[in-house]
């Protein structure tokens, strides 16, 4: 099996595999090239599936971006045939910023693969729960 995570944003998207280190960050363009794009990642990949991060904000209600995130997928899933699961991404981005800050100096650098980073937490985070 599969598993592919998503960080979901409307600017960028960051990518990961469950079977590699961060993929990618997409710039996204308008939806339907957003959304044939990760088709393309889906079937090239053979994904069973998908587990998206979903923005909740600090009591943990969904807000705005939920709702666009929840959308977007939705959309997804009507193409790939994939029901995502969402995963509470609240301190993703602070744990993903602390890992490259670690690793990288340069502010610029960092916030390319920022996203892809994200992506992977979310992923890990799901899988490790699934074991348990």
């Amino acid at each position: 099996m599969k598993a592919m995570g998503i960080d979901y944003g409307l600017k960028r998207i960051g990518i990961a595999f469950s079977d590699e280190s961060p993929f990618t960050v997409y710039h996204t363009k308008n939806e339907e090239s957003d959304l044939n794009y990760l088709v393309s990642l889906v079937n090239q990949n053979k994904v069973d599936e998908i587990v998206c991060g979903l923005p909740l904000n600090t009591k943990g209600e969904e807000g705005e971006i939920a709702h666009k995130t929840r959308e977007f997928m939705a959309k997804l899933k009507t193409l790939t045939q994939i029901e995502p699961v969402f995963v509470d991404e609240r301190m993703t981005s602070v744990l993903a910023e602390e890992y490259l800050a670690e690793r990288e100096k340069d502010w610029r650098k960092r916030k390319e693969k920022l996203d892809a980073v994200s992506a992977s937490l979310i992923l890990q985070d799901y899988l490790d729960n699934k074991r348990r």
